[in-house]
């Protein structure tokens, strides 16, 4: 497996982005996309948090290790808002909020935002998601469902992000009908998975202040380097081969996923774990003859 680091860059023209970056689908870190001046780096913070929503109830999700045939993992707790903040900011733990949608529950902290929207008007604006986690805390290596470009921001601490083409998923070992990968890569098993030797995929680190673009279709795994969170806004998927990608996994693809899994339970599982390590095999093969 190789990585290396996603270019950061200060300012960058709508034109100079979708067509070196959003077109050609390759990740940039940048500096400027949400204003600096806008209100929310100088209001919000988790004191600021806990006033407005504290008592607001919030699912706790943990490990995603254990639920490699769902779409999304179980919360495994619920508490307040405020005591999961009291929580990250006191210790290490893997516990995470997963699409927490505080600008709904406050919708005018919308108002604390002032984006420079890169992508011409694609910029859903009107649907951002927060996340929070805790120093340690991991989002497994997958791909959204929706086939959409994200703009993820870092308001609070440190986040790690793993990033691969979409063209490499035999190589993750992906899960058919699923949008994560069978091999895990932040410890990666060479033995057991041999294909992932042959990635080829970027690392970005990203402060407060700074917003990574994922290209549609790239997987991504997520790491806390400190407890922090951010807000990720999405653009719709830019081809007609990655629209009619998004319409499919969001219509087709889960629904019959969730259909086959009631009806032939662990064996439907059973399946998928043959056919993805089938794939990865054949995959390892391909990349070793390029190399003869």
């Amino acid at each position: 497996m190789r990585l290396k680091p996603v270019q950061k860059i200060k300012t960058i023209s709508s034109e100079t982005f979708i067509n070196s970056h959003m077109k050609p689908r390759v990740p940039i870190i940048l500096e400027n996309f949400i204003h600096p001046e806008s209100p929310a780096f100088k209001k919000w913070n988790y004191e600021y948090f806990k006033e407005i929503a504290g008592d607001h109830r919030v699912n706790i999700y943990g490990s995603e290790l254990d639920s490699l045939d769902r779409v999304a993992s179980d919360p495994i707790a619920q508490s307040t808002f405020s005591e999961y903040l009291d929580l990250i900011q006191s210790t290490p733990t893997e516990h995470r909020l997963f699409l927490f949608n505080l600008l709904k529950i406050k919708p005018e902290l919308k108002n604390d935002l002032i984006y420079n929207d890169v992508t011409h008007g694609k910029l859903l604006k009107w649907l951002p998601f927060m996340f929070f986690g805790g120093e340690g805390s991991v989002t497994r290596n997958h791909i959204d469902i929706d086939m959409s470009h994200v703009f993820i921001t870092q308001f609070q601490g440190i986040k790690r992000i793993w990033l691969f083409p979409w063209e490499q998923s035999d190589c993750m070992y992906k899960l058919p009908y699923n949008f994560h990968s069978l091999a895990q890569i932040k410890n990666p098993d060479y033995r057991k998975y041999p294909a992932l030797l042959y990635l080829n995929g970027y690392e970005a680190i990203i402060h407060p202040g700074e917003t990574l673009y994922i290209p549609s279709g790239w997987w991504h795994y997520i790491q806390y380097d400190t407890e922090g969170y951010s807000i990720s806004v999405r653009a719709l998927p830019s081809s007609p081969l990655e629209k009619w990608r998004g319409f499919k996994n969001l219509v087709i693809t889960r629904h019959f996923d969730n259909l086959m899994r009631k009806i032939f339970k662990e064996k439907w599982f059973s399946y998928k774990v043959r056919l993805a390590r089938k794939r990865g095999a054949r995959a390892a093969r391909k990349q070793r003859s390029f190399q003869i």
